[in-house]
């Protein structure tokens, strides 16, 4: 169980009385935390509407290096050995926004799919270790609050459908997300906590929010929600890519871990 002393904001609103016309003392920090959750007044946002509104809105994080604004798959392992993972950044410090697809076969064989040239785009910092590139029009369609549907063309045609779904522990980490000031997204420490609280919360294997890129550069992801990838199905060059479920053994890019449960967030990303 992670020890929510090792974030302190967020151990402090858990330590305190809780405010709704009377003081509510939970026996459980569990209990507190629902409670925390039940008078915060916070209403829940569907994934569409989120992505709309950053589609419309997205901006370049401030900083330095390379920066990027947007939301992704932050990976998906199927039972068969396939993992796909998608990227969509309306807002790029390199240029124009993107949209990339990656995939890796049973075999290991990762392909990148890419609206836009690869020294742009994903392949820039992880092409090290991807052995195909595509450049290709990806369509992202939203078929409802919750689902959409991507679609890359070319020599390798892929289609892939996913359905996401929201749970007490995503909406614990979204709202210990909340209370921690926006400076602390880039500090070790805490990436650390989060990627810990991701692995035992949400199921998701060991994370990396922060690490080394195949290509040499530092990367930092600052999720700001996430969402549970409740179903999904994929098709890659004629292929079915079967149920989805944990590998083996993880998959990864370098210090980049794909998790082992599928993952939604919308994200800000830092490389240098």
């Amino acid at each position: 169980m992670i020890r929510l002393e090792g974030i302190p904001v967020l151990a402090a609103r858990l330590a305190a009385p809780l405010q709704s016309g009377q003081v509510i003392r939970p026996r459980s920090r569990v209990e507190r935390v629902r409670a925390l959750l039940a008078s915060s007044g916070e209403v829940d946002i569907e994934p569409r509407e989120l992505v709309q509104e950053i589609e419309r809105n997205a901006s370049v994080p401030s900083g330095g290096g390379d920066r990027f604004a947007g939301y992704a798959v932050i990976g998906l392992p199927f039972k068969s050995g396939h993992v796909l993972a998608l990227r969509r950044f309306p807002a790029s410090s390199l240029g124009p926004g993107y949209t990339s697809v990656w995939h890796r076969a049973p075999s290991g064989r990762w392909t990148f799919y890419s609206t836009i040239a690869r020294e742009q785009s994903c392949s820039r910092y992880f092409g090290a270790e991807r052995d195909g590139n595509v450049a290709t029009p990806i369509q992202l369609e939203w078929c409802g609050p919750a689902q959409f549907r991507v679609v890359a063309e070319g020599a390798h045609p892929l289609t892939w459908e996913v359905t996401l779904a929201d749970s007490f522990a995503t909406r614990w980490m979204n709202r210990a997300a909340s209370l921690l000031p926006d400076a602390w997204w880039r500090k070790r420490f805490m990436l650390t906590a989060m990627g810990v609280a991701a692995r035992f919360i949400l199921g998701a294997g060991k994370m990396n929010l922060a690490g080394r890129t195949p290509n040499g550069q530092d990367f930092i992801a600052s999720p700001d929600r996430v969402w549970l990838v409740q179903s999904s199905r994929a098709t890659i060059d004629g292929v079915d890519a079967g149920q989805v479920g944990a590998l083996p053994e993880q998959a990864r890019l370098k210090d980049f871990l794909i998790p082992q449960r599928g993952l939604f967030a919308t994200a800000r990303s830092y490389l240098r």
